[in-house]
């Protein structure tokens, strides 16, 4: 794929440029007003993944059930954001480090890489940044992270600064992640427990008739992974017990 340059009058960038890394080396640049969810198609995180012995950051690959393949992430904040755009039925797609920014704010080039875009079943694009919400007080920051925002909000996508969610819902969804891929629990063992689980069910009950002649601990792993796929809801702001009540989403 042949490399562009971006458009320049006299070395200054005439308009904002985003430019995509594809799986074969190459780099593709366009005008952001011209990017659209196609030039995604094979591309890869902008930055390289690292892992140095001592960094300050935890980075990482974490196996997303929604891309069917590792997702990039560089923070243990970036990897709670992830898990909740995994568990999340809404969101179709997610890209690590999707693009590179270029765009002159005021007097100055400004460049920046977002941490996530999600591709939302609605057909919506949101951009997502992670940063600590004790971080976003600095004036600097919060320069770095509005002008982004105003670039994507007037393409039309969505544009979120994320900074955390509930501590119990965030451990809730690290648990139910272990039943996100496919074959941990057999399919038909799903299935039986959609057939049998009852719209208002606690979870202890759903176990019970679900279990039969088995412990009822034998049943659980069924209803959690319908739980991680949206098929069944419960309130995740409550600690994991038998008392979550069980809602039929579909």
């Amino acid at each position: 794929m042949a490399i562009s340059s971006p458009a320049r009058v006299r070395g200054k960038y005439k308009q904002p440029m985003a430019s995509v890394r594809y799986d074969d080396a190459s780099v593709r640049q366009v005008p952001f007003k011209d990017l659209r969810l196609a030039d995604f198609t094979w591309s890869v995180p902008w930055r390289k993944f690292r892992s140095v012995h001592g960094q300050a950051h935890y980075s990482g690959r974490y196996s997303s059930a929604t891309m069917a393949g590792p997702v990039v992430y560089e923070s243990r904040l970036e990897l709670a954001r992830l898990l909740l755009a995994d568990m999340d039925p809404a969101v179709r797609g997610i890209h690590a480090q999707p693009c590179h920014l270029t765009a002159r704010v005021g007097d100055r080039v400004r460049r920046h890489v977002p941490d996530f875009l999600l591709i939302m079943e609605s057909g919506a694009v949101r951009v997502v940044n992670v940063k600590p919400a004790d971080r976003l007080t600095d004036p600097e920051i919060a320069e770095a992270l509005a002008w982004p925002g105003d670039l994507v909000e007037r393409h039309g996508w969505e544009y979120e600064i994320w900074s955390g969610a509930d501590r119990v819902v965030l451990e809730n969804v690290r648990f139910l992640a272990a039943y996100r891929r496919p074959g941990v629990v057999p399919e038909a063992e799903i299935e039986r427990a959609w057939e049998s689980v009852q719209d208002g069910d606690r979870l202890g009950v759903a176990e019970r008739r679900l279990a039969a002649e088995r412990p009822d601990h034998e049943a659980r792993p069924a209803l959690l992974a319908l739980v991680w796929s949206g098929r069944l809801t419960t309130d995740l702001s409550r600690p994991l017990s038998g008392d979550w009540v069980l809602r039929r989403s579909l």
